[in-house]
């Protein structure tokens, strides 16, 4: 079951999508600013996660090269691997800029819809 994070992140997305939220391009570019620092920093980690596949020396012995294989799968491999949680993380960095230049490309329609709903209002 996904997380919380990647439910709040897949709804604003198609919210966005949807034309249902409209973020003033000039107010967001801070956030789209960070998120694609962030998403850049997260890149460049998974760039170098090479090594991680790479086993430790821990000895000639069965239990050493067992752990050793251990260790190499839990940094590199699936699920709860630390690649894996970098895979992740790019992930919603990706979500969350995509949506955001969603919601900026909306803003004009959502302002305007807005407006017009609220016209004789007052």
């Amino acid at each position: 079951m996904p997380n919380s994070s990647y439910a709040d992140a897949a709804a604003f997305r198609a919210a966005a999508a949807e034309g249902q939220v409209g973020l003033d391009p000039d107010a967001a570019q801070a956030v789209l600013n960070k998120i694609r620092t962030g998403k850049d920093a997260v890149a460049a980690l998974l760039d170098n996660t090479g090594f991680l596949t790479v086993s430790p020396k821990l000895g000639a012995n069965p239990v050493g090269e067992a752990i050793a294989t251990k260790f190499a799968d839990r940094a590199a491999g699936m699920n709860d691997s630390y690649a894996q949680a970098l895979r992740n993380l790019y992930t919603q960095y990706d979500d969350a800029e995509h949506a955001i230049l969603e919601a900026m490309s909306r803003y004009d329609d959502f302002d305007a819809s807005t407006a017009q709903s609220l016209t004789g209002q007052l």
